[in-house]
Formats: C-alpha cells, structure tokens, sequence
C-alpha cells in the first residue's frame, strides 16, 4: 500500500448509523476515523466519502468533513456503495489499484462494497477499528467473512504506517506526529511529553 497506488473510501459515517453501532465504543469508531481521514490528507491519498439517505440520515460527522472541507460527498440508496455508478466512477478515475475502506455497518457497508470491489479484482483493505457494527457478533462475523474472501483487515494506525513505511521520509513526520498526538491515545501523549522535554535542552 503506498499513496501513489491507493485511495480511501469512506462509508456512511453518519449520526443515524453511529447510532446503531454497538460492536464499539462511538467515540473509539469517530476517533479512529477521524484519525484515518487525517492520514489520507497527509499523504495525499484520494478519498472518496459517501452517504446514505443523508436526509433522514444526517451528514457525514463533522469531524470527517472538516478534514475534507467542500469535498462532494456521493449520497445514494443502495446498501452497496459499490452498486452507485458515481462512487465507482470516483475510484476508477483514481487509477488506484489498492482501496481502503472503512464504514459503518461493518455487516452491510463495509463487507458489501469489500467484497465487490475484491471480485472487480481490487486489492481490498478493511480498516476494521474505523468501523462498526450493529453487535460484536455482527462485526466479528463481517470480518471473517471478508477475511475468508481475501479482503486483508487492518487497523487505521497499521493504515498509517504502511504509508509513512520509513522514518528517512521526513516530509510526513509532522503530519504523523501531530495525528497520533490527537488520535492514538497514551502513545500520543508521551510524544507530546518527548516534545516537551527536547524544547527544555
């Protein structure tokens, strides 16, 4: 996975569906997305969000737009994103060969699109902390079915890691470093203390 050979695919991270998420904590699933979102805007990765229903179902949380200010966002029907023709078309026009998808319902929104865009001969990333589903059940058995079909399940900081890949590459360790400061708990925090301790040299 590399930014040049990638694109993000964000999928109905909206009120009405984070309502139904209780294989997670809510809070946990708008950080680590929030978090993933940053990533794509560091490294350049192009993004593609969704929504569904966005007039029943509110907007994307605001902490995903914020990231991607005035960014169009492809509201549908379908349960598939993948069966929407705009969405679709928004990542073929990427050329990117390796999607990256995180949503919400894990059971629905996330292993439908994954496992089509796999038979469609993609290379299929499941961020699966960036995720959620109606029960613990619901997730862990979209995730083994995926998983099952080929789609590799990952975490949104293994996402980040696999593109920064080597600490040689300073243009992005800023923007690494400013993310797990706000999104990766304990490990940011003595990033931040590290910080503080090198300006009193």
């Amino acid at each position: 996975m590399s930014a040049k050979n990638s694109v993000f695919l964000l999928v109905d991270h909206q009120p009405s569906l984070l309502a139904g998420v209780n294989s997670h904590p809510t809070t946990t699933v708008i950080n680590n997305v929030t978090g993933l979102a940053k990533a794509a805007k560091v490294f350049g990765v192009p993004t593609v969000l969704t929504s569904v229903l966005s007039e029943r179902g509110g907007k994307l949380i605001p902490q995903i737009r914020d990231v991607f200010p005035g960014q169009e966002v492809h509201d549908r029907t379908t349960l598939n994103a993948w069966e929407d023709a705009n969405v679709v078309k928004a990542i073929r026009k990427t050329g990117a060969k390796k999607i990256v998808i995180a949503a919400l319902w894990t059971e629905i929104c996330l292993a439908y699109p994954a496992l089509a865009a796999l038979d469609e001969g993609y290379e299929v990333y499941a961020v699966t902390d960036a995720s959620g589903g109606t029960s613990v059940e619901a997730h862990d058995m979209a995730v083994r079915r995926m998983a099952d079909e080929g789609v590799v399940p990952i975490t949104w900081n293994a996402v980040m890691g696999e593109l920064q890949r080597d600490w040689s590459r300073t243009a992005t360790i800023p923007g690494v470093a400013k993310i797990n400061k706000e999104h990766f708990g304990a490990f940011g925090a003595i990033l931040d203390l590290e910080e503080q301790l090198l300006s009193h040299r």
